[in-house]
């Protein structure tokens, strides 16, 4: 049962979002309410919190055998599911695959997989474990990974098991974080002691965005390449475009004439276009990307919560910034001398020819 706890001697450290979740013991799981057509029964499982997935496993301490059923939906019926190990790290490279897929006659196939960096991968090849055993089955949607894996180093007591990475880069910058930089700018300038202190918060937080997202970016690119019978072409193009865009921001820090020049004008309208351009198709693509995870509500339940927020605090920012900018025109139009006259004493009359 998932709720007893596992095993002393083998801990699986969960890697998503660029961050180790603990298994949740707390709550009654999908998993333990599912069964299997082999009749297997494992004394463990856990819902892992993406890609709509499960981990049913069991480990034998003296064999250092570990016994596994991982079930996951492809994004579509000819599509495969992959589970890894990772003895060395919690990222991809590294890591120890197993990937069941359908053949051209539809049967069910099972292969390994060494992940040594972001390369292109080698057909079955050799992996860190001995696989005891493996088959998988497809089911209403559903792939279903059984393996038995015999694990070389016995005593090890910490594992990473891989199943996704790159969006969490991409909800942090083109979500999150470039917005957050544009509000910056557009609301503090208003403010003259705030300069020139806006200005390095709002390049900071641009240019960490920018790495950030270009991170998220090529990760993207290389699983697109690996994964050729799967393609997302409208979330791949407009990550194409945000890269571009982005990178063109990047240039007009650079080409950012002085504010007497008389190219700066232009300079405002293209950098706040494209500006402007960066945050909403960052937005959008980051709901094309839960789109396509499918992961717990709670995770898109929350990045709607943290736009609703910048919103708020952008439209409140908005109208304050209004009155101020209407009240200090108001000043200056009340010290101005009035046309035509000489500070409202007399007036003037032009020098007779």
């Amino acid at each position: 049962m998932a709720s007893s706890p596992p095993p002393p001697l083998l801990i699986l450290a969960v890697l998503f979002a660029a961050s180790l979740i603990p298994p949740s013991q707390s709550q009654a799981a999908t998993c333990t309410k599912q069964s299997f057509n082999n009749n297997k029964r494992y004394t463990f499982c856990n819902d892992l919190p993406s890609l709509n997935s499960y981990l049913h496993w069991d480990f034998d301490e003296p064999q250092s055998t570990l016994s596994i059923a991982f079930i996951a939906s492809p994004s579509n019926p000819d599509g495969w599911v992959s589970w890894a190990l990772n003895p060395t790290s919690s990222g991809m490279a590294g890591s120890q695959a197993l990937l069941a897929f359908k053949q051209p006659d539809g049967k069910m196939a099972v292969k390994t997989y060494n992940i040594t960096s972001y390369a292109p991968l080698k057909d079955d090849s050799k992996v860190w474990f001995d696989v005891k055993d493996s088959s998988a089955e497809s089911s209403a949607g559903a792939i279903t990974l059984f393996a038995t894996l015999v694990l070389p180093e016995k005593g090890k007591t910490v594992l990473n098991h891989v199943w996704q990475i790159h969006g969490v880069l991409n909800v942090v910058s083109w979500g999150i974080m470039f917005p957050t930089g544009i509000i910056i700018a557009r609301y503090m300038k208003v403010f003259p002691s705030a300069d020139p202190a806006w200005f390095y918060l709002h390049v900071s937080c641009q240019v960490s965005a920018y790495a950030i997202g270009v991170a998220g970016w090529g990760t993207g690119l290389k699983l697109g390449s690996e994964s050729k019978s799967i393609t997302y072409s409208v979330h791949r193009n407009i990550g194409i475009t945000l890269f571009v865009f982005a990178t063109l921001q990047v240039f007009a820090l650079l080409l950012r004439p002085k504010k007497d020049h008389k190219f700066r004008i232009y300079w405002n309208v293209y950098h706040h276009g494209v500006g402007y351009s960066v945050a909403v198709l960052g937005i959008i693509n980051v709901f094309k990307g839960l789109d396509i995870l499918q992961p717990d509500t709670k995770w898109k339940r929350a990045y709607i919560i943290v736009i609703a927020l910048l919103g708020g605090i952008a439209l409140l920012l908005e109208a304050f910034t209004w009155v101020v900018v209407l009240k200090r025109k108001k000043a200056d139009n009340s010290t101005k001398p009035y046309e035509g006259y000489n500070n409202g004493h007399s007036r003037q009359e032009p020098l007779a020819p």
